[in-house]
């Protein structure tokens, strides 16, 4: 019998590989990846346009241009579209970062042929009607005069404005008047300078077939699409920091205040980048890490606290992030600070890191579980263009980090003089 008084032991990971997708490049150029996993009757079809908001000209470009592919294509009006991805069990998610945009469609593998024929008319032959685009143009202009209320937006913009300066891409965020500004013809310049053939990948996966495959082959790998024209290379611009430590957005009725402490620190291909990770999640990156255990559990300044790498092109930023009373503010800050000097100067018990690799394992086989997961994996590492072996050196960076690692990673890039506190409330 099992005695369920003991709980089990704890292993270690020997091993983990996930699998790589098979690549073919289809007649026209455009690479294709392909990965066969999952037993289910479903796959999933992303199509990555190497273009993000850098690339825009004025803001909001990148976000709409996307989201407006689902309103209308010159075979398809957006109601057609809708209905039939609802009448096929299909799901379609669109979505921008700062590098890339993202065409994504979940379907049964039995109509894949039918709901991949409205997606690449979507991608290929938009129409960007003007009355839907007003129409999502004051959805979006809703939710930011919503938004703009929260502290936690208006705190993480003005750290970002602090650290890149607001004439860079990285710091400008889009303000009221840039929704009045924006209009189709933007979007389409925007879709004619990077929506191509010559700019996209495609990836499959899940339960795979040779039907699947030429279908896609079909519909965007047969010819040439898009213009010939793409966007140049993301522009120089100079980044610059505010030299103030403090930075403040104030906002009278708020009931507490959101804060952001954050600086400069590696990008993912630095050779001290994986085991900064580890460090940074037990500074702040799990439940039971040091910032959590002094300021939620024993001063109670709040419900939760954490801290984080934030990858961007060519750099990355370190940042602490919490919500607190008003008048906790400082105390929180000064917590925060303590603990940073803890890890610089003294040694962190092997059992404390022991539980921060056996958690950051455990996140690893979470993250990697299924078919569709595999393919956010690749996805990853082709647009942050990283090598293939990253997971496992990732996975190696989790065993080797040792006590005397993590104190001197911490003396290296835990520097308090390089950070910036931005805070939005209500002044105490």
């Amino acid at each position: 019998m099992l005695d369920r008084t003991i709980a089990p032991k704890i292993r270690q990971l020997d091993d983990f590989s996930i699998a790589r997708p098979e690549k073919r490049l289809m007649r026209n150029g455009m690479p294709l990846f392909t990965i066969q996993a999952g037993s289910e009757d479903v796959v999933r079809f992303d199509l990555v346009v190497r273009s993000g908001q850098l690339r825009q000209s004025q803001p909001l470009q990148a976000v709409f241009t996307n989201r407006m592919l689902r309103e209308g294509t010159k075979r398809f009006p957006s109601a057609e579209i809708a209905e039939a991805l609802d009448y096929y069990g299909a799901w379609l998610d669109l979505s921008v970062s700062v590098d890339s945009s993202f065409v994504t469609l979940y379907s049964l593998s039995k109509y894949f042929g039918k709901t991949l024929e409205i997606v690449a008319s979507m991608v290929k032959e938009p129409v960007f009607p003007e009355k839907e685009f007003s129409v999502i143009r004051d959805i979006h202009k809703h939710q930011f005069m919503v938004n703009n209320q929260r502290v936690e937006v208006l705190s993480r913009k003005l750290l970002n404005r602090s650290l890149f300066g607001e004439s860079h891409p990285l710091g400008r965020y889009a303000e009221l008047d840039d929704y009045d500004s924006i209009d189709v013809e933007r979007l389409k310049d925007y879709y004619r300078c990077n929506y191509s053939s010559g700019n996209c990948s495609a990836y499959l996966s899940g339960k795979v077939t040779p039907e699947a495959v030429r279908c896609i082959e079909s519909h965007f790998g047969d010819a040439e699409w898009g213009s010939s024209f793409l966007s140049s290379g993301i522009p120089e611009i100079p980044i610059t920091t505010d030299s103030r430590k403090r930075v403040f957005a104030e906002k009278e009725d708020a009931m507490q205040s959101s804060l952001k402490i954050g600086g400069f620190t590696l990008d993912r291909k630095h050779p001290d980048y994986l085991k900064l990770r580890v460090l940074v999640t037990l500074f702040g990156g799990y439940f039971g890490s040091r910032l959590m255990s002094n300021i939620r559990e024993e001063k109670g300044y709040t419900y939760g606290i954490g801290a984080g790498l934030v990858a961007y092109p060519g750099t990355g930023l370190l940042v602490i992030s919490t919500e607190t009373g008003n008048e906790y503010v400082e105390p929180v800050i000064k917590e925060v600070y303590h603990e940073m000097d803890r890890l610089r100067e003294e040694r962190v018990p092997e059992e404390e890191l022991e539980m921060v690799r056996n958690y950051m394992l455990g996140d690893i086989c979470r993250s990697y579980e299924n078919p569709f997961s595999l393919s956010d994996a690749w996805i990853f590492i082709e647009t942050a263009n990283l090598d293939h072996d990253f997971y496992r050196r990732s996975l190696d960076a989790i065993r080797e980090t040792s006590p005397e690692d993590i104190r001197t990673l911490a003396q290296k890039y835990f520097r308090k003089e390089n950070l910036i506190e931005a805070v939005a409330g209500k002044k105490v």
